[in-house]
């Protein structure tokens, strides 16, 4: 696989995490939880998976001018990501997102955006490279630029779930989504032309081109210890499998097992490196 290079337009978070036995009622207190600090951010997340799988990565967001900045920013830095298309952002707090897992793995989650939210598109710079990938957790108007000038193979995670313009969805190469991802955009689906993953969790995930299977695949069973960061690690796997010049079932194969044992740790940013996916 010939090495390429990413750009990441997104969101970059603190993640507060909560593992408890099960979920709380409405009303219901639980007071059995073990809270853990991780970096996370959709964009973040993606940004280190990629980078695990042998891509240059560039990570272009904004975080806040607060002590959280450096804690979300951590494990980007430690593991080298360029970080000069990131920049922190006067009078706005990093974000922070707070999640529940429970002992099957499942989680739930609630975001606070702060500085993802003020990512505008006016002072957007993004660096030339082989493909970009962008989620819904930074402004429309900033993917909708991000995607208008990238001229390379642009990725769009369809997460979390909304609406998407058509302006955005017709500069899209491969636009990646889950069930109820999917149903969100609805009918913009019937018109978008570039590939589209759909990915439906244990049971794996296919891949279409106008509406015509090109691809399926499922994951490895392992033994699921938390579920967040899964898709954000399929989506960068699949991106760069697929820039890299290889097969699409032979890509969405790699993204599934990336996936996969991206469950297998707790945190967000827990995706594998290439040695561990050559020995499962």
């Amino acid at each position: 696989m010939k090495n390429i290079s990413v750009a990441i337009i997104g969101s970059i978070n603190l993640d507060i995490v909560a593992t408890v036995r099960e979920f709380p009622l409405p009303g219901e207190t639980v007071t059995n939880a073990v809270v853990r600090r991780f970096p996370g951010g959709k964009g973040a997340n993606q940004a280190i998976a990629a980078h695990r799988l042998g891509a240059a990565v560039y990570m272009v967001g904004r975080v806040g001018n607060d002590p959280m900045a450096e804690e979300a920013l951590h494990t980007l830095r430690k593991e080298g990501i360029d970080l000069g298309f990131c920049k922190p952002l006067e009078g706005y707090a990093t974000g922070l997102a707070m999640i529940v897992v429970n002992e099957a793995g499942e989680n739930q989650i609630v975001v606070a955006p702060g500085a993802n939210a003020a990512f505008d598109a006016e002072h957007l710079e993004i660096p030339a490279t082989d493909a970009s990938i962008a989620q819904l957790e930074v402004p429309f108007e900033t993917i909708l630029k991000a995607a208008g000038e990238a001229n390379n193979f642009f990725c769009l995670n369809a997460a979390p779930a909304k609406p998407v313009p058509h302006e955005i969805l017709e500069h899209v190469n491969l636009l990646v989504v889950n069930e109820i991802e999917a149903r969100t955009l609805g009918t913009e689906l019937d018109n978008y032309k570039g590939l589209l993953a759909t990915t439906y969790g244990a049971e794996g995930a296919v891949l279409r081109r106008h509406g015509r299977q090109v691809a399926k695949a499922r994951p490895p069973k392992v033994e699921v210890v938390d579920t967040t960061g899964a898709g954000d690690a399929f989506t960068a796997a699949l991106t760069v499998a697929l820039v890299s010049g290889k097969d699409p079932q032979i890509a969405l194969e790699e993204a599934c097992v990336v996936g996969a044992l991206a469950t297998t740790k707790m945190g967000a940013q827990s995706s594998p490196t290439l040695a561990q996916i050559k020995n499962l």
